[in-house]
């Protein structure tokens, strides 16, 4: 769901940005870290960039089609009208 490498990039930028002292502590530290922002994003409601992307693809299709069903109609609707009236 999340991009490994920039999950990677942020823990990184947290490890480099702590105390000295506590990046002495090495990658133990930064392998929590990266645990625990990975348990924060997992308890947010988001999806995946590619899920956005699909779904907004289906949403431009949906659309198109929606569009072309009021063209329809509004065209049969013009012909009822026409027929009503040459009666």
């Amino acid at each position: 769901m999340f991009d490994p490498k920039k999950l990677e990039q942020v823990a990184k930028q947290i490890h480099d940005s702590m105390p000295q002292p506590v990046k002495d502590l090495g990658n133990d530290v930064e392998q929590k870290v990266r645990q625990v922002i990975q348990a924060q994003l997992g308890k947010l409601d988001v999806v995946s960039r590619e899920e956005f992307d699909v779904q907004t693809q289906v949403l431009l299709r949906t659309r198109q089609k929606l569009t072309a069903l009021e063209q329809k109609l509004d065209e049969l609707e013009q012909r009822l009208n026409t027929d009503r009236q040459d009666d």
